[in-house]
């Protein structure tokens, strides 16, 4: 078993590089790989850089040249319900792109029933379990991710809400679940809040990222001693 650990930026996965034992460093297109063993589980972290296109080109590259068995997308995001606090917890139960055509994935490859990715249900126990374990620290909610090629502050944000009810944006969740469809590589996304529709906009995003990344990183290392139970990998 080895999980890929992707991130977008440095801040979000400077936590995992802090926790990796034994690491390795490897570059190819332009991405640096960090790899070693974090809780005893073989993993590969890095950061992707800003939107869709560089989180599945990342993506991609952890599956084919690193062998990962898993990928699970960590960092932040923005919160799109009065319901989420700053520093909440989002586990992505299925993601989709709120700036592509519908039809697109739909009538043409990958040909899916519906424009929504959904997370691996193994992992999704092994994230559930992890929750409760956390719950004296950490509030985690389990629902709808969007992905899109902005940042949202006012500009669309009610339409997007209207059309889609989701928890939680960002730019490259539902691209990395797209990659890991199509390869039948399972996948889940663990993202904890910057900003909500009371506290929003890029201040919020830059003043709680650090923070918000820490408490990402720290529920996904709790949450990787119980993913290889939960996919019945030796």
């Amino acid at each position: 078993m080895k999980i890929g650990i992707l991130c977008t930026g440095d801040t979000e996965a400077e936590p995992f590089i802090d926790m990796t034992q034994e690491c390795r460093i490897t570059e190819k297109a332009m991405l640096r790989f960090y790899q070693g063993t974090i809780s005893g589980v073989q993993t590969v972290t890095l950061f992707s850089g800003v939107c869709k296109v560089n989180a599945a080109i990342a993506a991609q590259i952890l599956i084919d040249t690193f062998g990962c068995t898993a990928v699970i997308n960590a960092g932040t995001a923005g919160g799109m319900t009065e319901e989420l606090g700053i520093f909440d917890i989002v586990i992505s139960a299925e993601t989709a792109y709120h700036d592509v055509a519908e039809d697109i994935l739909t009538d043409f490859h990958p040909w899916m029933d519906s424009i929504y990715f959904k997370a691996d249900d193994r992992l999704l126990a092994a994230a559930k379990e992890t929750a409760e374990e956390l719950g004296q620290r950490y509030r985690a909610v389990f629902g709808r991710m969007l992905t899109g090629e902005t940042f949202i502050e006012d500009d669309g944000r009610e339409a997007i809400r209207r059309k889609y009810a989701p928890l939680c944006v960002d730019m490259e969740t539902a691209a990395v679940a797209h990659v890991c469809y199509v390869n039948r590589i399972p996948f889940i996304s663990v993202r904890s809040i910057t900003d909500t529709p009371d506290r929003r906009g890029k201040a919020q995003f830059e003043q709680n990222c650090e923070k918000a990344s820490r408490i990402s990183a720290e529920f996904v290392r709790a949450m990787l001693g119980k993913i290889g139970p939960a996919l019945d990998v030796v």
